[in-house]
């Protein structure tokens, strides 16, 4: 039988899954964030139409803030999360780039980026 110190590190599949999205969290959190913090409106769920009009700055601050919120939830009290852990890290970078991409092809249709 394995100690308790053995069980506390073992990774398990639910816990790749609050990686991934840990990650997309994490790197959804910069752009709201980012346009927030320097005045500029921009795309929210709480804009009119959702996620195509301008939502003024302090509302892209909340939402980034809860965005880096809900980030740490799933990265850093899930599971044990290691940033030497290749497995852990591969895991949230995949979440974090297909955030990205979903991001730059939603966001390039308003600034010419497409």
């Amino acid at each position: 039988m394995k100690d308790t110190e053995t069980l506390t590190k073992e990774t398990r599949w639910y816990h790749y899954i609050a990686y991934f999205f840990g990650g997309a969290f994490l790197v959804n959190a910069i752009p709201h964030f980012v346009s927030g913090v320097t005045g500029h409106p921009f795309q929210s769920p709480f804009a009119t139409p959702p996620g195509e009009g301008l939502s003024p700055a302090w509302i892209n601050v909340l939402w980034g803030s809860a965005n880096f919120v809900f980030a740490y939830l799933l990265l850093g009290r899930v599971g044990e999360f290691g940033f030497r852990r290749w497995g852990h890290v591969l895991v949230a970078g995949a979440g974090g780039l297909a955030m990205a991409l979903m991001s730059a092809y939603a966001f390039g249709r308003f600034y010419g980026g497409l």
